[in-house]
């Protein structure tokens, strides 16, 4: 993105990801009232230019609105997912008191962020990729149409079958429409 328009740095991927608030799951909706001139209205535009985007990227499943001169005093006003609503006066307030304060109220603790990120570090393992309910194997090996290495351990459980089911299961593959020609005939060549 060219840096162009009024303080371009704030729409830096470094910048945003230095927001502190981060919301507890239970908040769904923020509103900013505020308005565009008066000294009592200061600290809530700032937060708007300034801060507002930092809560956007670190919080992207709230909604967040604003509404310019319709009110006389400047507040926010968050909606929770019990339909409780939480009523912040910001007037005569600058936009880090206002960030401290929203944090005190409804940001996660430290805490907490630290063991999210911890379980998000784990999970970004490369060895595991896709849906969980896909990854319930511990080896590659133990999927149904894989060759088991009998010489180096011990069979899975699907390989000891009788004749029978090890016919009708290859019936059930072979059928299979997204089952490619020449992998029907590799398949149909195996021995059990």
């Amino acid at each position: 993105m060219p840096m162009k328009g009024r303080f371009p740095i704030r729409r830096t991927l470094q910048y945003l990801g230095q927001g502190d608030v981060v919301f507890k799951d239970s908040v769904k909706v923020m509103t900013v009232n505020y308005n565009t001139h008066g000294e009592l209205g200061e600290g809530a535009r700032k937060f708007v230019f300034f801060n507002i985007p930092q809560i956007q990227y670190k919080n992207p499943w709230v909604q967040i609105t604003m509404f310019k001169n319709m009110t006389p005093s400047p507040f926010l006003r968050f909606y929770l997912d019990s339909g409780e609503q939480v009523l912040v006066d910001v007037e005569s307030k600058s936009n880090k008191e206002i960030v401290e304060h929203i944090r005190k109220i409804l940001g996660k603790n430290e805490e907490t962020l630290e063991k999210e990120e911890q379980e998000k570090k784990q999970l970004s393992h490369p060895a595991h990729f896709g849906p969980r309910k896909y990854c319930l194997r511990e080896c590659m090996l133990v999927a149904m149409a894989f060759r088991w290495l009998t010489g180096f351990s011990e069979c899975p459980f699907w390989s000891v079958s009788t004749a029978s089911e090890t016919e009708s299961l290859m019936e059930i593959v072979l059928s299979c429409p997204l089952v490619s020609l020449t992998r029907r005939t590799a398949l149909s060549q195996m021995s059990f």
